[in-house]
């Protein structure tokens, strides 16, 4: 059965309030219990405030964007202040620090003008807002740094964003190791081997555009092999898995373990994914009971395979899905 835990933790940027910090222009935080005392087991954070970083004060005056939506400037509410040419620079410096500390994930503060991933209010002359802009440190960020995966605070109180987060945390860590260890040909088929089933439960045409790149290996220099895979791995992680194609997933590995049941233990397993299918029971359960008959029958290849364990099980984050 493949493993999924691992001894270091995953090193996670965060907006500095949602970790209780008091770093607010109000002297405030915005304290995320989640994400301290569930994810936080595992994981190192490296907080980052840049409205504090860049030199404005606790408590402050409150900043907001203005103007063009696709390049704002970041001024002050009241005095009208402009800090856009401070953080941009800031920005520029601080993503390059963070690009060495080789991050797995960031979680950002929502609706934030520094760090709002989506949907932040930029202020046109009439001050009239829309919600077409990003925050000016978040946006640097995902530019730079492209694969890493990204969420927002809020949204990570929905269960099944919350679940693709941190499957997508754990796949690209995997994907960080194996290209440190050396890309070696066997290697790569050995890693999309085993996240062949987690590549079909998102999209099965991103597994067949990557099966046909790791099948042609052999005529792409190293590192354009790993441009090329590492994009759309991450790629195919980003498409929300859905019930349907889990239960299409769930049945292809039922499949391996059918020869081995006798008709009770066929009917029981093919009744929990119909029970899945029809959202009776969470994914937890099929997979449990998966897990149980490869077991009990030493079913290497689908074992080893990571759809079965993508995440540390204390977790628990397959309950709700």
């Amino acid at each position: 059965m493949a493993d999924a835990s691992n001894d270091s933790r995953l090193r996670l940027g965060i907006s500095t309030c949602l970790l209780g910090e008091r770093v607010r222009f109000d002297g405030g935080h915005k304290h995320d219990r989640f994400l301290t005392d569930l994810l936080g087991q595992y994981v190192e954070w490296v907080p980052v405030c840049p409205e504090v970083e860049v030199g404005m004060s606790i408590p402050r005056e409150a900043v907001r964007l203005v103007g063009d939506p696709e390049s704002p400037r970041m001024v002050g509410t009241r005095s009208g202040t402009d800090h856009t040419t401070a953080m941009r620079r800031f920005v520029r410096a601080r993503t390059r620090q963070l690009a060495e500390l080789d991050l797995t994930g960031y979680v950002f503060k929502k609706d934030s003008p520094s760090c709002g991933m989506e949907r932040v209010r930029v202020y046109a002359q009439s001050g009239m807002p829309s919600r077409r802009g990003v925050g000016m440190f978040a946006g640097a960020f995902r530019s730079a740094l492209p694969l890493i995966p990204v969420e927002e605070e809020g949204r990570l109180k929905d269960a099944v964003l919350r679940e693709n987060f941190i499957e997508r945390l754990f796949c690209y860590r995997r994907w960080r190791d194996l290209i440190k260890s050396g890309l070696r040909r066997g290697a790569l088929v050995d890693f999309h081997t085993r996240h062949k089933f987690v590549l079909l439960a998102h999209s099965p045409r991103h597994y067949t555009e990557l099966g046909r790149l790791v099948a042609g290996q052999k005529k792409l220099t190293p590192a354009r092999l790993a441009d090329q895979y590492g994009r759309l791995f991450m790629e195919a992680l980003g498409v929300h898995a859905t019930v349907a194609k889990h239960t299409n997933v769930l049945s292809h590995i039922a499949g391996f373990c059918r020869k081995h049941l006798g008709p009770h233990g066929r009917q029981e397993l093919s009744g929990v994914i119909e029970d899945y299918h029809q959202r009776l029971v969470p994914l937890i359960v099929p997979i449990t009971l998966l897990r149980h008959h490869i077991d009990d029958n030493d079913i290497q290849y689908v074992g080893e395979q990571w759809y079965l364990n993508p995440h540390p099980k204390e977790l628990m984050l397959r309950n709700h899905v």
